[in-house]
């Protein structure tokens, strides 16, 4: 019972990053069931539409855990307090837990146990009641600027797209606003989805965007913009650095392991010849670039390698959407099951695994 409503408080009530291992239990097996699904799959729509109700039905599983252990073991402690059947110690603690009131309790040790009881159950309905708002609040908040997005992005969201956009319509200096606004977005992401981790696997309404994509897509942008523009921007810069520490971040949550202090020459998996293709858009839209290309590279290596690894992981947690350079090659990093009863506590052996086969990466030119 202690377990119990302590998972409780550090799901609903506690706002840091504080595992539940009950919430860990009850996410893996459910994701489990899901992949069971998925066995067949080929097509992402498909995946996608299977995925959809993961999180929300996988939340409203722990609430039912929660009220069925609470309901199970009161029964098992008025069993302890008194003579009778098991069936009477069952109705006891349904009818204090839900407030029924058919069954009055017998003595002072009873009716103790029948009132903490209701205190319980009443407590349950509440945290439930407040939670679910702040969870959808969050989630909108966040789907906003991802949906956004599709209007300077495109879909699939790129970095290289967004850019070329803004010099069509001759307003490069314009994307100083986005860098400041999604630097803001990567602070209240790191917030929301450590606190509330199940928002890390709410799917986007549209099943093309995803929070993933959207987050690889700005960071290289940035990155594009810092190594390679002509044009010298410090939001950039700090966009960046926003976003990396939030992706780290929640990687960390969930165990995902990454080199926080990396070398600005270890390998990404963004390739020169797919780095050269966007330069020579980029030309070919009329955007200012650097002449050294050799050193724009290298430069841009130094940015992308901040959050390289921790954004192809997280685009394999989630199942996300086809987009360049983030979930079209986070395929070789997905976990073959999510294993462990420390899922959320950062423990599980999967990603272990998952570690021997990653490549280096992490804080480098920022």
């Amino acid at each position: 019972m202690v377990a119990t409503i302590g998972s409780a408080i550090r799901t609903v009530v506690l706002p840091r990053a504080v595992p539940a291992r009950l919430g860990s239990v009850v996410f893996v097996n459910m994701r489990r069931l899901f992949e069971l699904r998925m066995h067949r799959v080929t097509s992402y729509e498909e995946r996608d539409r299977i995925m959809a109700p993961y999180a929300p039905l996988s939340l409203f599983v722990l609430a039912f855990t929660w009220l069925v252990i609470v309901f199970i073991g009161y029964a098992a402690m008025f069993w302890a307090l008194r003579e009778g059947s098991i069936r009477e110690d069952l109705a006891s603690s349904g009818s204090a837990l839900f407030t029924l009131g058919f069954e009055r309790p017998d003595g002072p040790a009873t009716t103790a146990l029948s009132f903490t009881e209701a205190a319980i159950g009443l407590t349950l309905v509440a945290l439930l009641i407040t939670y679910l708002p702040s969870l959808y609040a969050a989630f909108s908040a966040r789907e906003s600027e991802v949906a956004m997005l599709e209007v300077r992005a495109g879909a699939p969201p790129s970095g290289v797209a967004m850019i070329e956009r803004f010099a069509r319509i001759n307003w490069v200096g314009g994307l100083s606003s986005v860098w400041g606004r999604w630097e803001r977005w990567f602070v209240d992401l790191e917030e929301s989805h450590t606190s509330f981790p199940a928002l890390v696997f709410f799917r986007s309404p549209q099943p093309e965007q995803s929070w993933v994509t959207a987050a690889g897509a700005v960071l290289d942008g940035a990155a594009l913009h810092s190594s390679t523009l002509v044009e010298h921007d410090p939001d950039a810069m700090l966009c960046i650095r926003s976003g990396y520490i939030a992706l780290r971040r929640i990687a960390r949550f969930f165990g995902i392991p990454y080199d926080d202090d990396p070398r600005p020459d270890d390998p990404i998996s963004v390739t020169r010849e797919e780095y050269d293709e966007a330069y020579d858009r980029m030309a070919a839209a009329g955007v200012a670039l650097k002449p050294d290309r050799d050193q724009a590279w290298r430069d841009f290596v130094g940015w992308r390698v901040n959050y390289d690894q921790v954004l192809l992981a997280l685009a394999a947690l989630v199942m996300a959407p086809y987009a360049p350079w983030s979930s079209d090659r986070s395929s070789r990093f997905r976990p073959r099951a999510l294993r462990g009863r420390n899922f959320s506590a950062g423990r599980s052996r999967s990603w272990t695994a998952w570690a021997r086969r990653v490549r280096p990466g992490g804080d480098s030119a920022g």
